[in-house]
């Protein structure tokens, strides 16, 4: 039987059960997209990496959700560089990677840190009501317009469009009452995946340095918050600052999330407004072999 290595990562986190969890599987020469997709399916990761040699690139990864391949994947990309640069697979250096989507850069930091090329962020204003969206998240109206003037409704699309509501206290963000059913309406209405509340009253990851942001992130359909969403974390930040509502002091933005789902992270973000790169730090939580079935079976044997 064919068993690989496979590997449960916390991306965004420094510590085991934080941040959002990515299969890895650091050597998966040789299996073919049905096996990869069973043991995705298998792990049960929002994403998993699949690590391949490449000819043209420095290594290829495919990534798969437990139901089908994705184009890009930014946690399993954080969560796959990080397992190999803490195995000392791979040094600290500037990469190029192949995914489904086209080659991305990534780069390995000495600090354990891991930059990944997100790309460009379109930003469009959205004319939807306050009170629609007030209530689609439980919150009162004036939360949202005591920050309106500012930073209107937008959708944010740095590689999936994400519809951006500023909040202003994180008293009121964290009192959230979300209706799935209104979310998702609203979302098809601004034509986003999903509904990112955010305000700039944060947690603070430690006592030298406050965090920028505080966001969470409701994917229409979806029954539960998402614990940290780089492709969410990463246009926020670019709306932000094209809309100059960061001081020119913030060089790097640090945006909180997961805390109410009891898995906290921090998703670093570089940006001028336009381009962007979303970095942060991986720990394995699992570290285990999976038998991979047969070509045409659908069963996993053990994992």
């Amino acid at each position: 039987m064919d068993t690989r290595q496979a590997l449960l990562v916390d991306a965004f986190a420094a510590e085991p059960t934080a941040g959002t969890p990515a299969g890895v599987v650091p050597e998966a020469e040789g299996l073919s997209a049905e096996q990869m997709q069973a043991v995705a399916s298998e792990l049960g990761a929002t994403e998993t990496a699949f690590v391949l040699p490449a000819a043209d690139t420095d290594r290829r990864l495919r990534c798969f959700s437990p139901t089908a391949e994705l184009e890009e994947a930014e946690t399993a990309t954080v969560a796959a560089h990080a397992a190999l640069s803490e195995r000392g697979a791979i040094d600290a250096a500037e990469w190029t990677v192949a995914t489904g989507g086209g080659d991305i850069a990534v780069e390995t930091k000495p600090n354990g840190m891991v930059w990944v090329e997100q790309g460009r962020a379109d930003i469009t204003e959205v004319d939807v009501p306050y009170s629609d969206v007030a209530d689609a998240l439980g919150l009162d109206e004036a939360t949202l317009k005591d920050v309106g003037a500012d930073l209107p409704l937008v959708t944010a699309d740095a590689r999936e469009p994400w519809l951006m509501v500023p909040v202003n206290y994180f008293e009121h963000l964290s009192s959230l009452s979300v209706d799935v059913a209104a979310v998702a309406s609203l979302c098809d209405r601004a034509d986003a995946v999903g509904a990112y509340p955010f305000t700039f009253d944060t947690v603070g990851a430690d006592a030298t340095r406050r965090s920028t942001l505080h966001g969470r992130a409701f994917r229409a359909g979806g029954h539960t918050e998402e614990p940290v969403t780089a492709t969410a974390s990463g246009a926020c930040a670019a709306f932000v600052r094209r809309y100059g509502a960061l001081d020119d002091t913030v060089e790097q933005i640090t945006v909180e999330g997961g805390h109410f789902r009891d898995r906290p992270g921090i998703v670093s973000v570089d940006t001028d407004g336009t381009e962007v790169w979303v970095g942060g730090r991986g720990v394995t939580a699992l570290d285990g072999t999976v038998t991979v079935p047969p070509v045409d079976d659908d069963d996993i044997i053990e994992a």
